[in-house]
């Protein structure tokens, strides 16, 4: 396989464009053949990825585009082409920025791009969605968890779970109906959002649902732990982020809370594993994807490409792993006909990172297994462990309006 490049001229930036064409005999390339009888190049489909290559969320935009280049490597068959045509792509940093990965999209979308693909934040992909709307273009979100970008138009995917899908897996710990089960969260949207999840979700489903919602600039825990003790709930969800973090373990710890009942968080990406102290070995961690979870040859695939290309296999590599699988199917089957890419990825099933994947017909959400892991300690470090595998159908998302 061969890699050439391409200087696109954009408004806001300068960028690199990679290039993954088949290896071609010297005289020529791959495609129909000119008038001298010589190869002729196809025209190459052209995609664009906006992603965190800096900004705070640089490692999960590493890891994701780590996947990518991993995923369309595989489902290429290592040729970089479909039906002959070469895929290139450009990517862009968004820096966490939505004003920056807008401008970016608008760029793509004036040089004829018709695919875009990525990003980490949900509020930068929001934003994107709204321009593959506007424009009809393709566009794949990443990772972003945001459950309003399922179904939010005819021309927007996902490629990763949604918050949904973890607060489904949460309930798998125990049996919603009738449970009592507490959100300890920051006071904050984000803290906000998990408790309408959990109650959107778990409440359905029985379970009766309080909260106890903790101020962003809280250092001292002792007291919020004490609620819970006296809440005695069946389930503790807790959603947090920050620096806070290894101090609220700490203080739920030493007031009894982990080990008076089920206390259940997201598993972050590898850099989270040592965060959560002598906590770790307590609590139970509902996780979207760790390198040792799937057992299937894709996911084998993957890792081994993204190790032989000098990277760490984490929590969003899949995501881009999927998100190349999901262009090149849109490619092979729709050409250049955007809603005959949309038609093509409606409903299709295939074989994932994490085993069978359905993008749902309906609204696009992503039906995909989710894992329950715990954390040992091995050799001085945190390392996760498989419990169990959660089936897709277990915690497939209510379908979006």
């Amino acid at each position: 396989m061969r890699v050439t490049k391409k200087s696109l001229a954009l408004a806001t930036t300068a960028v690199t464009v990679f290039a993954l064409a088949a290896c071609a005999p010297a005289d020529g390339g791959v495609g129909g053949t000119d008038d001298g009888g010589e190869s002729a190049a196809a025209d190459p489909v052209e995609v664009g990825i906006i992603y965190s290559k800096t900004g705070p969320l640089a490692a999960y935009g590493e890891a994701y585009h780590q996947g990518f280049e991993a995923g369309l490597d595989h489902a290429t068959d290592g040729t970089g082409e479909v039906d002959g045509q070469p895929i290139e792509v450009t990517y862009l940093d968004d820096a966490g920025d939505p004003d920056k990965a807008v401008n970016h999209a608008k760029d793509l979308i004036g040089q004829g791009v018709q695919i875009m693909g990525g990003t980490v934040s949900s509020g930068i992909a929001l934003k994107l969605a709204e321009q593959a709307e506007q424009n009809q273009v393709l566009y794949v979100s990443g990772p972003a968890a945001a459950d309003a970008i399922t179904g939010i138009n005819d021309y927007t995917f996902r490629s990763g779970r949604q918050s949904l899908q973890d607060v489904a897996t949460a309930g798998t710990f125990v049996d919603p109906d009738g449970a009592k089960v507490l959100v300890f969260a920051q006071d904050n949207a984000f803290g906000q959002g998990n408790l309408a999840a959990v109650d959107g979700v778990l409440g359905a489903q029985g379970a009766k649902v309080d909260s106890i919602l903790v101020p962003e600039d809280a250092t001292e825990f002792t007291p919020f732990a004490r609620q819970v003790i006296d809440a005695d709930p069946d389930l503790v969800f807790v959603a947090w982020a920050g620096a806070s973090s290894g101090a609220m373990w700490e203080g739920l710890d030493q007031q009894g809370v982990l080990d008076a009942t089920t206390v259940v968080t997201g598993l972050g990406d590898a850099a989270t594993f040592d965060a959560y102290g002598d906590a770790a070995a307590k609590v139970d961690f509902l996780n979207h994807y760790f390198p040792g979870a799937p057992d299937n040859e894709v996911n084998d695939a993957m890792v081994a490409a993204v190790e032989e290309a000098g990277g760490t296999p984490d929590l969003f590599t899949p995501d881009g792993f999927v998100a190349a699988q999901m262009i090149v199917h849109a490619i092979a089957e729709g050409g250049d006909d955007v809603d005959a890419m949309v038609g093509a990825l409606e409903g299709w099933t295939f074989d994932g990172p994490k085993g069978s994947t359905t993008i749902r017909e309906s609204d696009h959400a992503v039906l995909q297994p989710m894992y329950q892991v715990g954390l040992v300690e091995t050799d001085g470090s945190w390392m996760p462990e498989l419990v169990d595998e959660v089936p897709a159908d277990a915690v497939a998302p209510p379908e979006a309006d």
